[in-house]
C-alpha cells in the first residue's frame, strides 16, 4: 500500500528587481512570515544586490528558515516592479532563487506573475512624442 506523504505547504513571495531580489517566506493565507531574506543581507556592495549568485544565497537562507520550521513545498509568486513606469520582466534573480528553492530539497507546486499591470492611472513619463532615443 502506497503511503502518501503529507506535509506542510508555505508560499515563496519572489521580488526580483533590477536593484534587488527579496524572498519572503509565508504561509499558506500569507498573513505569517515564515523567512525573508534579500540580497542587501548577503553581500555588502550595492551594484551586487540583484546578481544571481547573490539570490540563489538569500534562496537558500530562506529555505533553510523555513525548512526548520516545518515546511517542505511551496508555491512561487514573482513580482516584478511593473505599475505605469516600472519594468514588466523580473530582475536577474528571479530565476536563479527558483531554482536554488528547488535544490535546496523544497517541493515546488504552482509558480505564478504577479506583478501589478496599470489600468488608467498616472500619465506616462517621456512626454507628447514619448521617448526619443
Amino acid at each position: 500500500m502506497k503511503e502518501t506523504r503529507k506535509g506542510r505547504w508555505g508560499i515563496a513571495h519572489i521580488y526580483a528587481s533590477y536593484n534587488n531580489t527579496i524572498i519572503h517566506i509565508t504561509d499558506v493565507t500569507g498573513s505569517e512570515t515564515i523567512a525573508l531574506a534579500s540580497g542587501g543581507q548577503i553581500v555588502k556592495s550595492d551594484r551586487l544586490e540583484s546578481s544571481p549568485t547573490t539570490a540563489m544565497a538569500a534562496a537558500r537562507k530562506a529555505a533553510e528558515i523555513a525548512m526548520d520550521k516545518g515546511i517542505d513545498g511551496i508555491h512561487v509568486r514573482i513580482r516584478s516592479t511593473g505599475g505605469h513606469n516600472g519594468p514588466m520582466n523580473p530582475g536577474p534573480g528571479a530565476q536563479a532563487a527558483v531554482r536554488s528553492l528547488s535544490r535546496r530539497g523544497l517541493r515546488i507546486g504552482l509558480i505564478e506573475d504577479v506583478t501589478p499591470l496599470p489600468h488608467g492611472g498616472c500619465r506616462k513619463k517621456g512626454g507628447r512624442r514619448g521617448r526619443r532615443v
